[in-house]
């Protein structure tokens, strides 16, 4: 595992679908796509999850290629992967258009975001 860039890995269709099945990954899935990247800490806060089911998650995403990660310092950083197929980011546009605006807007626009940062 290398945190200094991106990390490259391909998109394997089966594991994105099964990621989409979980509604705590869908939900951090919104939130990088809307902010581009998020600390660690910025998410599970948002999310108003503990930050080690948050942190589970992320890495089940990191590792079937959905998302990357990079640390600055302390932080960790995640976003969706550099390489993220068109096809899996339609759905993902359309799974949030589909969703009730008032959930979407509760998380991309939750005020905790922004605490980790000294």
């Amino acid at each position: 595992m290398h945190f200094g860039e991106y990390i490259c890995i391909m998109l394997d269709v089966g594991q994105f679908f099964d990621i989409l099945a979980d509604p705590t990954r869908r939900r951090i899935l919104l939130l990088l796509l809307k902010a581009r990247e998020r600390c660690v800490c910025e998410i599970f806060q948002m999310l108003e999850m503990p930050q080690p089911k948050v942190s589970r998650h992320l890495a089940v995403m990191r590792a079937a290629g959905v998302l990357a990660a990079r640390r600055d310092g302390t932080w960790v950083y995640y976003r969706l992967h550099p390489q993220f197929p068109l096809w899996a980011a339609r759905i993902i546009d359309a799974m949030a258009e589909g969703m009730d605006g008032d959930a979407v807007v509760a998380v991309v626009d939750n005020p905790a975001g922004g605490a980790c940062r000294a």
